[in-house]
């Protein structure tokens, strides 16, 4: 590669070259266009691993700078962000910033593994770089996670709290059965039974036998049932926060994995958002489930978050043809029509600052790129957003399948 000298960065004297070496991520400087004017070693090495098929591995790397990376380095503000690259299955952590005087026009851009090291596992050979993107999908799920707190906390407390508060009710009801089963016993070892039973009756009616009877197998149902919604939660919270990542591809009910994920997310908006289903016929899907829940739950989240003050929400399923789909309708503020070709970028965002990461959508469309899928979404301001997730039955390689 035919490099042009360039000026000094930091001191006169100091080649940027130089410098560059000693950085441990790749580094490359870019003029305003976007050519490669400078890469240092780490660099050349993230080049040479990336399977692009015969093209240029930086105009691959550099062709993903998301067009906002270019807005705000022209601001002189430094770009942070995760660059995809589709063709290797990896996503990058990167950052874009113009250089000062004397090197005006030229911009740094560097890219790494979240995880480092990316030079040391270049010479131990190791796969290409998926750690990063497998790193931020489970950061976004335990943000997810940690959002809904609140509200599984209710969810949990509720039927626990009727449980305990049934138990108390059992305990009295079986400190007066103990009673009359002492009545019982005392007439029986006093052998005189007709003397006892005006007592024994007396007793029975004052700890309302009848009611008890009747009220124990209530009570009984009710808290089986609550220990079941109890256990039902955790185990949606248990296949939720598992890292899916590393499973193979299998069958899987996309019903069940709405439902569990609704589970999750229900009291968090239940108060303000009224539901409506319209479920189609949906075959098994070729999947990792863990990771299509990750993606409703996003798009449930957003679509409640949408929705201020009261609203409905709707999901409605079905399957055409080899594709199965899944669509998340809200009545909330909408997207603006601008906003709308960004809204897949990661750290863009249009909820107010507090509100969102700016990351969901964007391991969303990841998640489902690697899927062989996509997300469609209509918006109009004023009126609400759909969200709809398309996913093929079956994934186009082969792979074993497990039902």
């Amino acid at each position: 590669m035919n490099e042009p000298p360039l000026p000094a960065m930091i001191s006169p004297g100091v080649e940027p070259a130089w410098i560059l070496s000693q950085i441990d991520r790749a580094a490359v400087l870019l003029d305003d266009r976007g050519a490669v004017i400078h890469a240092n070693p780490a660099a050349y090495q993230l080049r040479m691993r990336l399977p692009v098929q015969g093209k240029d591995g930086f105009a691959v790397l550099l062709s993903n700078l998301p067009t906002t990376a270019w807005d705000t380095a022209r601001q002189d503000q430094r770009w942070s962000g995760f660059v995809r690259i589709d063709a290797a299955d990896v996503t990058l952590a990167a950052t874009l910033l113009r250089q000062p005087r004397p090197m005006d026009g030229v911009y740094l851009a560097t890219f790494h593994d979240a995880a480092g090291n990316d030079g040391a596992r270049a010479h131990a050979g190791e796969p290409p770089l998926a750690l990063s993107r497998e790193q931020l999908q489970q950061s976004e799920k335990m943000a997810s996670i940690g959002q809904l707190a609140a509200g599984v906390a209710h969810e949990i407390n509720n039927p626990i709290g009727y449980v305990h508060s049934n138990l108390g009710t059992l305990q009295g009801y079986v400190e007066g059965l103990l009673n009359m089963l002492d009545a019982h016993e005392r007439a029986l070892a006093a052998g005189d039974l007709i003397a006892a039973r005006a007592g024994i009756l007396a007793l029975r009616e004052r700890l309302d036998i009848d009611f008890i009877i009747n009220d124990v197998p209530k009570l009984l149902a009710e808290s089986r049932e609550g220990i079941e919604r109890v256990c039902k939660i955790v185990q949606d919270l248990k296949e939720f926060s598992h890292a899916g990542h590393n499973e193979p591809m299998r069958l899987a009910d996309l019903h069940r994995g709405l439902e569990s994920t609704l589970n999750i997310v229900w009291n968090e908006f239940k108060y303000k958002v009224r539901l409506e289903k319209h479920y189609g016929e949906l075959p098994l899907a070729e999947c990792r489930i863990s990771e299509i829940n990750q993606v409703l739950l996003n798009l449930l989240l957003n679509a409640g978050q949408a929705i201020e003050e009261s609203g409905t929400i709707t999901i409605a399923t079905g399957s055409e043809g080899e594709e199965a789909w899944i669509s998340i309708a809200d009545t909330g503020y909408g997207i603006p029509q601008d906003a709308l070709t960004r809204i897949f970028d990661p750290f863009y965002t249009t909820k107010p600052i507090g509100r969102g990461t700016g990351i969901g959508l964007a391991v969303a469309y990841g998640i489902m790129a690697r899927h062989h899928g996509r997300i469609e979404v209509r918006s109009r301001v004023g009126a609400g957003s759909m969200f709809r997730v398309v996913l093929p039955l079956r994934q186009p390689e082969a792979v074993p399948v497990e039902a």
